[in-house]
């Protein structure tokens, strides 16, 4: 497609706002960047155009913490479940049939949203994190290339698994990375990553990473939590009108 200055301007905009996002939550950029890019462009660019600032913060975010090579050996089983499952599921998005893949990305905001604003918490057991690390994984790679937001059931499977603070930011990092990378390389596979979404992508990290470092330092000054909470009510809002329109 043609990339003109509205949709630059829009992009870079939209990319400021989920980096400041990610940078006081932690999460929440490609969830931020499909949710509006994804109502007024086709999923599948919204999708190609958050791969590179996706990628670049997420591997911020896994800078530090020493614990990525532990993570790693506990993660795998989860990690490879969803890099096969969105290798093939990501021809949702690259059909370009966008009102099927709008309504399940406006149902998985919804999902996310009411989810971590009920606040429930459980915790799995080692047994179970062995049985289930491989559903949860396929689960979260066709969620993944369905819509581009990789957040279900990823996050609230790695809350579960009660780690520490800075394990969970790397956990959480390792994940996102991962399924980045297989979007990326399931949208190249069917044919729906094209040079020009590349070089807006490359451009889209400036804003985004602009983002990330105002968040951190807003995390310093006002409640995560509170912060929080809006966003994820504003994101129900999104999610509610992107599936209402596609219904």
């Amino acid at each position: 497609m043609e990339y003109n200055l509205a949709i630059l301007l829009l992009a870079c905009l939209t990319f400021l706002l989920a980096g400041l996002v990610k940078g006081v939550t932690g999460m929440g950029l490609p969830t931020v960047a499909m949710g509006i890019l994804g109502s007024l462009l086709s999923p599948s660019t919204a999708a190609a155009l958050l791969l590179l600032p996706s990628l670049i913060t997420n591997i911020f975010q896994l800078g530090g913490g020493g614990h990525a090579i532990a993570l790693l050996r506990r993660l795998w089983p989860m990690q490879v479940a969803i890099v096969i499952s969105t290798l093939f599921s990501s021809q949702w998005l690259a059909t370009g049939h966008s009102t099927g893949t709008q309504l399940a990305l406006g149902v998985a905001l919804v999902v996310y949203a009411l989810w971590t604003l009920a606040g429930r918490a459980f915790s799995v057991s080692p047994r179970a994190e062995r049985n289930l690390a491989l559903p949860v994984g396929m689960v979260t790679g066709l969620l993944t290339g369905a819509t581009g937001v990789f957040v279900m059931p990823a996050v609230p499977w790695l809350q579960a698994l009660r780690l520490e603070k800075d394990q969970l930011v790397q956990a959480l990092g390792i994940s996102f990375t991962s399924s980045t990378l297989a979007l990326a390389a399931g949208l190249w596979w069917h044919g729906a990553l094209h040079s020009t979404s590349l070089g807006v992508s490359g451009l889209a990290v400036i804003p985004a990473l602009i983002g990330l470092f105002a968040g951190q330092r807003l995390r310093r000054v006002i409640s995560a939590p509170v912060f929080k909470r809006y966003f994820l009510f504003c994101l129900l809002g999104l999610g509610l009108e992107m599936t209402i329109r596609a219904l």
